[in-house]
């Protein structure tokens, strides 16, 4: 099969999604597949066969993800693409192949703007579709989904930066509305560092969710065809599982199978796939959550195109449940044909 792997792109998870888009790249190679990792935003400036690479070429790539979010300023200047976020025969490329995996995280790759693009063209892709990408990245609009399906979730305020007068109960958690990998993420304990961190999630967007901390626990449960995989707790050597957390080794530890009681187990796999069905969620999703004290589960965000870094969890996951690193990417290369075909 031809197929296209898409990464990069102009978003702050930009380098998580070029680290990811490699190892993809190189499953798909060594499962046989005539393939061609291909970055959204740079694009190339001429279309030719050979782009794509097979077994026999010996090509094998590699991203390493660096320790802060990417300069995007400063890839705006470099490949100048104007105010388009696709770049030069992206599209073009697409078309050409029999499917394209999706290894884009942030932004145009999982906000459904991509994903719309691609269904008005035709082309067969990976995840989640349109209507679901939007619903998940959302953080606003997907813990309303949440609320109206009794899916327990931190209470919040969806605030713009620009009209920011309110008063909120400390701790809390900032984020941006619709980034994912902890970027612009704080923990907030007094009104000055609220301040602070309201300035620090400017640069990623206007919309701003503040949320109720939850202290306890933290896990994730991936979604893979329909099925719940293991659960996996995150411990974070300090602070929180930020993007430094995720990305760099020997900051964090992961432990597949969480050490759970097996009725806790089954109910946050439950919960997960709750989740992954109240918001139209594709193939395979990662649902995270943080278990207090009381024992009680609060969803804080599904991923509809979860990582598939070195560090990345639903590998992780998947390799508890037999799944091999190589036989995941097929199977979720092959979910996409398989959804085409059944529409």
């Amino acid at each position: 099969m031809k197929v296209v792997v898409l990464a990069g792109g102009l978003s702050p998870e930009r380098d998580v999604s070029l680290s990811s888009g490699s190892l993809i790249a190189n499953a798909l190679i060594e499962n046989g597949h005539e393939v061609f990792l291909l970055d959204l935003y740079k694009g190339v400036d001429e279309i030719s066969e050979d782009l794509f690479v097979d077994r026999n070429s010996g090509k094998k790539f590699e991203y390493e993800v660096k320790m802060s979010d990417p300069d995007l300023e400063e890839l705006k200047r470099e490949v100048d693409n104007g105010k388009s976020l696709i770049g030069r025969n992206v599209i073009e490329l697409c078309l050409r192949a029999d499917a394209v995996f999706l290894a884009l995280h942030g932004d145009i790759g999982e906000n459904g703007k991509l994903q719309a693009i691609f269904d008005c063209y035709g082309i067969v892709y990976t995840g989640t579709s349109y209507i679901g990408s939007l619903l998940a990245m959302d953080k606003d609009i997907a813990k309303k989904f949440m609320v109206q399906n009794n899916i327990r979730t931190a209470d919040w305020k969806m605030i713009n930066v620009e009209n920011f007068n309110e008063k909120f109960k400390f701790p809390c958690v900032v984020k941006p509305c619709s980034c994912g990998s902890s970027v612009g993420v704080s923990i907030v304990n007094d009104t000055d560092e609220l301040t602070k961190a309201i300035d620090f999630v400017k640069k990623y967007e206007k919309n701003v969710i503040i949320e109720r901390m939850i202290k306890g626990r933290e896990f994730s449960v991936g979604i893979l065809d329909g099925k719940a995989l293991p659960v996996i707790e995150i411990i974070p050597n300090e602070g929180f599982y930020d993007y430094k957390s995720k990305y760099q080794k020997g900051f964090a530890t992961e432990i597949c199978p969480a050490e759970l009681d097996e009725k806790i187990t089954l109910s946050l796999q439950e919960d997960a796939l709750k989740v992954h069905k109240v918001l139209r969620l594709g193939a395979y999703s990662r649902v995270e959550f943080i278990l207090d004290e009381n024992g009680d589960a609060f969803c804080l965000e599904a991923n509809t195109l979860p990582g598939m870094t070195p560090t990345s969890l639903v590998p992780q996951e998947a390799l508890v449940a037999g799944i091999s690193y190589n036989d995941l990417c097929e199977r979720i290369l092959n979910l996409a044909i398989r959804d085409v075909k059944n529409d």
